[in-house]
């Protein structure tokens, strides 16, 4: 079997998803766009040997329907050669849009490929695609459904995270995201810029320097009136009752930020990338995702992730670095604590908390992250992992080139 190599990969800025956020005038249709461009300037890419686009979007309604992927490479200037499919694995879309195109390439059914993601969170707001997991009571009764910071909160109670705990996350996510921007580390990242050149966002808008633990202390939890008065607590107890209630513990500040943004890498054969005279910077070793009990439904990166290593021979020693999504400051550290990864390992540039989770690109934005830093710190291996909506869990594995 053929190995699928990464030549690059390129993300925006990311706007606050709000209608005060730098972003909201930009189209998704644009951000993708402009990821597109960057990427064929950048290399000066002959856009003819581009098979397809595979984008990650999860609320794929009105300004981000009618197959984005596609209507992205119609406006890119690529060629009306290439062709677009637009997936939906909820937070996990874009890193499965890698691991699709990974496939095709590894398999040799394509040579070239573009995959990533885009959600505009401002425009399209989380949710508004309806669908019958949460909506429907004869599908979300039965599989009690409940809302995602209550599950946070059901793995903080179980588990024994307490408020502190997860605050003191939050803060290193923001400070280690600062240090990298003043370092200028995000180096796949492009400014956006709207229709007339000029450029509307050339920062991670959610990133706050003056955050302290004692700020983030201050906050009041997002989800216990919704617990409590919306009877979600309930049904989590109705589902673990051992637990006597639900310790409401995350917060707008140590949940990820909803955000704007969009994320492409192109991936393709070694036989691809000579005729392009590109480098690979990564090879995809491995892919897996998992399925776990959907009302506590965040702990899937555990087992997806164990499953990938089983998959490439590794261990979780072996892996130099490791990108897991900051969907809620529990899920990375109950992963920390389940495969008993140093801190160190772990977004090293911050992650969701402090920039923010565009849900179908955060996938592709992570792995770019993982690649500039295992290039930046000379180090081999990498692990990008996310939580999905529904008990799911999503893991790849690269080695670097």
């Amino acid at each position: 079997m053929a190995e699928a190599y990464i030549y690059d990969a390129v993300r925006t800025t990311r706007g606050r998803g709000n209608k005060k956020g730098a972003l909201i005038g930009i189209t998704p249709t644009q951000l993708a766009t402009q990821c597109l461009q960057e990427l064929r300037a950048k290399h000066d890419l002959n856009t003819d040997l581009v098979e397809d686009v595979i984008l990650g979007c999860v609320s794929q309604v009105m300004d981000q329907g009618a197959n984005i992927a596609k209507t992205a490479a119609q406006q890119s200037g690529y060629g009306d050669h290439l062709c677009g499919v637009t997936l939906n694995r909820f937070c996990g879309s874009g890193l499965e849009a890698i691991n699709q195109a990974s496939a095709y390439v590894k398999s040799g059914f394509s040579q070239l490929l573009i995959a990533g993601g885009v959600e505009s969170m401002s425009r399209v707001k989380m949710g508004s695609d309806g669908g019958a997991m949460l909506m429907d009571p004869s599908v979300a009764m039965p599989g009690h459904a409940i809302p995602q910071g209550i599950s946070a909160d059901l793995i903080a109670t179980k588990y024994g995270y307490s408020r502190a705990d997860v605050d003191e996350f939050a803060y290193h996510s923001q400070m280690k995201a600062v240090a990298a921007e003043k370092d200028n580390r995000f180096t796949s990242r492009l400014d956006v810029k709207d229709v007339n050149g000029i450029t509307v966002l050339d920062r991670d808008e959610n990133v706050r320097e003056n955050t302290t633990v004692e700020s983030l202390g201050g906050l009041q939890p997002s989800f216990a009136i919704m617990g409590e008065m919306g009877g979600f607590d309930a049904v989590a107890i109705d589902r673990y009752p051992e637990l006597e209630g639900i310790n409401h513990v995350h917060h707008a500040g140590n949940s990820s930020a909803i955000v704007d943004g969009a994320a492409i890498a192109l991936i393709g054969s070694k036989e691809a990338g000579e005729a392009l005279g590109l480098k690979p910077r990564a090879i995809v070793k491995g892919a897996a995702v998992y399925g776990t009990d959907p009302t506590i439904m965040l702990t899937g990166p555990t087992p997806a992730s164990e499953k990938v290593l089983k998959q490439v021979g590794m261990s979780a020693s072996d892996i130099d670095l490791y990108e897991i999504n900051e969907a809620f400051a529990v899920v990375p550290m109950l992963m920390r604590d389940n495969m008993n990864i140093p801190m160190e390992k772990i977004n090293f540039n911050g992650g969701a908390i402090a920039m923010g989770h565009p849900l179908g690109a955060t996938g592709c934005i992570l792995m770019g992250t993982l690649i500039d830093e295992l290039e930046r710190q000379d180090k081999q291996t990498g692990l990008v992992t996310l939580c999905i909506g529904g008990g799911m869990g999503i893991a790849t594995v690269i080695e670097r080139v």
